[in-house]
């Protein structure tokens, strides 16, 4: 009897405790639901007439302007040059005005929805999107740029990130099945980190129609870079030549290259005018249509 009533005495007690594990199971239990919930991350969305880059890339030499013809060397964690400010650093094979095309493209599918999600498009559809001919070539040549920036390591450091982002450009691509064939439409997965690079206001936003009509180098590569600046200020022709990746070292030539891509731009209507004081480029931009 009396471990009885001793048990019956300790009733209150085991509930109580009792019911203090069914809350911390209930407290815990919510906060693990939280958990799970991922955050939307999306780019801001543009017009169909325009695309946009970060201002970092668009004034630096990921994209470079070298010749198609000169092998593409493979880049081991190097520096990439960037004007004025910033710091990027990337791992790959190198990534000329062509791949910045598909980039541009890619990146302007992507903005419709989270980003994470995969993208699916035809080939077809992108090639004309980017207005390469419709042809089996056009299509390997999309495949080998894709390929390019899915096998990427891009770090990019700004003063105003006050940090640096790093991402792989395509963490995934996929454009055959497990059996080896073609794929109608091809899949691409866009680095979620590539918000953080727009931000609110540091992106540039290219005219779409003008640079596909431009020839694809020197000329494309001006063309973003001066979309970036609302009111260009003279810069010396050095700068350019680095900021492009020209690998010439006559300064002749150099010259002759910068030249020629400005007077295309002037042809397009995308610049008003341009000089070459000695050493500076004066260009003075078409008011926007």
């Amino acid at each position: 009897m009396k471990q009885l009533d001793e048990l019956l005495a300790r009733v209150p007690e085991l509930q109580a405790k009792a019911r203090e594990r069914e809350k911390a199971r209930q407290a815990k239990a919510e906060k693990d639901s939280t958990a799970v919930v991922p955050a939307v991350v999306q780019l801001p969305l543009w017009p169909d007439a325009v695309r946009r880059l970060p201002n970092e890339l668009l004034r630096s030499a990921l994209f470079n302007a070298r010749n198609r013809k000169q092998p593409r060397a493979y880049l081991k964690k190097t520096d990439i040059a960037v004007l004025f400010e910033g710091r990027i650093t990337y791992q790959g094979e190198e990534l000329r005005q062509d791949d910045e095309t598909v980039w541009l493209q890619l990146i302007h599918l992507a903005k419709e929805q989270p980003l994470g999600q995969v993208v699916e498009f035809t080939p077809y559809s992108f090639c004309k999107a980017i207005d390469w001919p419709i042809c089996k070539g056009s299509y390997e040549r999309l495949r080998e740029c894709l390929d390019r920036m899915q096998s990427t390591a891009l770090a990019v450091y700004s003063k105003r990130l006050k940090r640096g982002v790093s991402l792989s450009m395509l963490p995934a691509f996929e454009w055959q099945d497990e059996h080896k064939n073609t794929l109608k439409k091809y899949r691409v997965q866009v680095a979620p980190q590539l918000v953080e690079l727009f931000g609110d206001v540091h992106y540039t936003q290219v005219e779409w129609a003008q640079r596909l009509s431009l020839p694809v180098g020197i000329a494309t590569w001006l063309h973003g870079y001066y979309a970036s600046h609302r009111e260009p200020y003279p810069v010396k022709l050095d700068t350019l030549k680095k900021g492009a990746g020209i690998t010439t070292e006559r300064p002749a030539k150099v010259r002759e290259l910068i030249e020629k891509a400005l007077t295309e731009l002037v042809n397009v209507g995308f610049l008003k005018s341009w000089e070459i004081v000695g050493e500076l480029v004066h260009v003075k931009r078409a008011p926007s249509r």
